[in-house]
């Protein structure tokens, strides 16, 4: 295997990144499928069903700069490993929840709430991990990959899922998940270091490889230096990230909670109908995340990265918001299924961008700043999760897809202010 991986040992890493990252998206869909199921069962009403939705994301939004915090401190070798482990755990409590209890649907909460906690930790992880073992050039295509990961396992979950739930239930849907996370936490920590200096399998020359893309020093990483929360909170480039980060949140988290839903109620397709149809989204976000990623790493190097990280955003999430307000003037429901799937692609062409700047002017604190980026993500889509019901009841859908369209353009605008070459510093006297 060493020699196998000779000089491509931070691609596998990346590889393992990618189906650690589609498990996790698995987790997370796996609700918005049987949601129909646990609606009638616990007689939940669209609100409530919201807000259960909402837990799970209120939990990861809340902790992502912690998080990302415990990674730059503890090393994303250590973290993934522990939080599959935890992410395992309580996706199986949701299926375990009693029925007809007075406390059952806080029960179910609190449980989606924690499970949040411990997916909180995932990207920026994989953040830290990327910082530390690819080159700068490099970090689109290898951002890609892993939030491919996100589309990969999102659309892996409607057949799947459905197939569990019209055979077994859908409580097994849960239950499979502890020894497949039990599995991938051991693959994790045995194959994974936090540096390439660390690895056993780490030829010379990729370091060197390595070392010569990588704008923050080696000696960062080893010391686990950090940058004061005020560094990175009064940076610039960070809050115009986290305030695009925001809008993309709002409309990726309808396609993971609500699409399902929306396709067999408001559209009027059958349940295997709603599970194919619910998985072009997430087809489209693996393959845009991919082509985003990589078109963005051809342009940096090309002509820098303001035409390559910002400009890809702009046009990504530009287009997203297009392509989602062109969608609520179709009648047929196939069709607008596949136009809101371009829209969900055209998003997903900016996904990288987000992270490989993040880790660019971050370096050693690359979880810290992600995390906080990723949870303005986040709270947008902890916000669509409750608000696009309400609009929806009190409006109508096409409206709350409106919403969406016009958060994207305000994303898109948002890209302009972020500068990629500016590493963020440490203003003397600042701690």
């Amino acid at each position: 295997m060493k020699k196998l991986l000779e000089g491509r040992l931070r691609w596998a890493l990346i590889f393992l990144t990618f189906l650690i990252s589609s498990l996790a998206f698995l987790d997370r869909v796996n609700i918005s499928i049987a949601a129909i199921k646990i609606q009638q069962e616990y007689a939940l009403t669209n609100v409530q069903l919201g807000w259960l939705f909402s837990a799970f994301v209120l939990g990861y939004a809340i902790f992502q700069a912690p998080g990302g915090r415990i990674v730059d401190r503890l090393g994303p070798r250590l973290v993934i490993a522990l939080a599959v482990l935890w992410w395992s755990a309580f996706t199986f409590f949701t299926a375990v929840v009693p029925v007809g209890l007075a406390l059952s649907v806080g029960l179910l909460i609190g449980v989606r709430f924690m499970l949040g906690i411990g997916e909180s930790v995932m990207f920026p992880a994989s953040n830290r991990l990327v910082a530390a073992w690819i080159p700068s050039t490099d970090r689109g295509i290898a951002n890609g990959i892993i939030f491919a990961g996100v589309g990969a396992g999102s659309a892996l979950a409607p057949p799947i899922i459905t197939w569990i739930l019209l055979n077994w239930g859908w409580r097994w849907s849960f239950y499979l998940r502890v020894p497949v996370g039990i599995l991938t936490a051991l693959a994790w920590y045995m194959m994974v270091r936090d540096t390439p200096q660390e690895h056993p399998w780490t030829s010379k020359k990729e370091i060197e490889t390595i070392q010569a893309g990588l704008p923050a020093t080696a000696k960062d990483f080893k010391e686990r230096k950090t940058m004061p929360w005020g560094a990175i909170l009064g940076n610039r480039s960070m809050m115009a990230m986290t305030v695009a980060y925001f809008t993309f949140g709002w409309l990726a988290w309808i396609f993971f909670t609500w699409f399902f839903t929306y396709l067999s109620k408001v559209r009027g397709l059958d349940l295997k109908s709603s599970s194919l149809f619910s998985m072009l989204p997430f087809v489209a976000m693996a393959v845009g995340s991919t082509f985003g990623g990589w078109i963005a790493d051809i342009l940096t190097k090309r002509f820098g990265k303001r035409a390559g990280r910002c400009g890809v955003a702009i046009f990504g999430i530009g287009m997203a918001a297009v392509f989602v307000a062109l969608a609520t003037q179709v009648e047929s429901a196939r069709l607008a299924s596949i136009v809101l799937a371009c829209g969900a692609g055209a998003l997903y062409l900016s996904q990288s961008a987000f992270w490989a700047v993040t880790a660019d002017i971050a370096g050693a604190s690359a979880g810290s700043a992600s995390g906080i980026m990723n949870m303005g993500n986040q709270l947008g889509g902890a916000m669509t999760a409750i608000m696009t019901p309400w609009i929806a009841d009190h409006f109508g859908w096409t409206p709350s897809f409106l919403t969406a369209a016009a958060l994207c353009a305000v994303g898109a605008v948002a890209w302009l202010l972020v500068d990629p070459d500016q590493r963020i510093v440490q203003k003397a006297g600042a701690r």
